[in-house]
């Protein structure tokens, strides 16, 4: 097992995330969410991040879920992270 998953495996991660979660092609919006964990380890800490992503899914799901609900929530971290500190 490598230790960091290759770029060019991130689709069949992500398909096979999908499966086990029972989520859609649109539910996991790859590039969405990469950008956000790019935005918050500039702008805050590495290890703000992941803990980002995990917490715009959960509002974007108490929200109701829909891709523009992840989109918004996604938007509001970003934002946060952007403005955080400066």
């Amino acid at each position: 097992m490598t230790e960091h998953l290759p770029p060019e495996a991130l689709d069949e991660w992500a398909d096979a995330v999908r499966e086990r979660l029972g989520l859609g092609p649109d539910d996991l919006p790859i590039s969405l969410i990469l950008d956000l964990a790019a935005v918050v380890a500039r702008g805050v800490a590495r290890p703000a991040a992941p803990f980002s992503a995990f917490a715009a899914g959960l509002a974007a799901g108490r929200a109701g879920g829909s891709p523009e609900q992840v989109r918004e929530a996604v938007a509001a971290l970003s934002d946060l992270a952007a403005d955080w500190r400066s």
